[in-house]
């Protein structure tokens, strides 16, 4: 089995101008993705377009670990942009870009079964930042609570939840569906109503712009 699965994310999030569209998303497609792909500790990429919140494009890097990006390999490319990257990079033309490396805190340890997973076909990813006085019950209640309820839900994969240790806000949790309506379900509408995290936590926390948002795998290309 290919490990496809670390312990650590690099996350793109960014919009573009619409005369910029088509060469941004040849950009990455041709590109950066294998480029980036190409240095080790990266172990999968896909990228996504968002169908509620934002912004609009996101880009997910798995890693082995944060240290994927101290890599003699990575920092060269880093620094040594090619005259594309140079003109069409989030950095060059994006608006609102947002750029997280997030070191996952749960599960504290993965299912070695599990590792070997492609990118899954949809995303939400939920992006929040918490009161210091609230956190450990916010952790709490996440970890045992909510999660375990959400992966009941028919067509939640698998949900992680990571710290950002470059950029924020701080806590950021992805589910992996297998399609992009599954927010959209009965039974996802039923259970967020029997959620009571903030009677638990006994206070609230704050969501980045955007968040949480809906994301539909473009790259790799679905069949469906």
């Amino acid at each position: 089995m290919v490990k496809k699965k670390g312990t650590a994310l690099l996350i793109v999030f960014t919009d573009v101008d619409i005369e910029n569209e088509a060469e941004f998303n040849a950009w990455y497609n041709q590109e950066h993705v294998p480029e980036r792909l190409s240095a080790p500790g990266f172990l999968d990429a896909a990228r996504y377009e968002a169908l509620r919140g934002g912004p609009r494009y996101l880009a997910v890097y798995e890693l082995e670990t944060v240290d994927a990006l101290q890599t003699d390999e990575y920092l060269r490319m880093s620094r040594n942009p090619t005259e594309w990257t140079k003109r069409m990079s989030p950095n060059a033309i994006g608006r609102g870009t947002v750029r997280n490396v997030c070191a996952q805190i749960y599960p504290e340890e993965s299912d070695p079964h599990t590792l070997g997973r492609g990118m899954a076909p949809a995303l939400q990813i939920g992006r929040m930042d918490v009161p210091v006085d609230i956190e450990a019950k916010y952790n709490e209640y996440y970890d045992t609570v909510r999660t375990p309820a959400n992966l009941q839900i028919p067509g939640c994969l698998h949900v992680r939840r990571y710290h950002a240790v470059e950029g924020g806000p701080k806590y950021l949790t992805m589910y992996e569906f297998e399609h992009e309506k599954v927010p959209e379900t009965l039974a996802w509408e039923n259970q967020r109503r029997q959620d009571t995290m903030h009677e638990y936590i006994g206070g609230s926390y704050g969501h980045a712009p955007g968040s949480p948002g809906v994301y539909r795998r473009v790259l790799p290309p679905r069949s469906f």
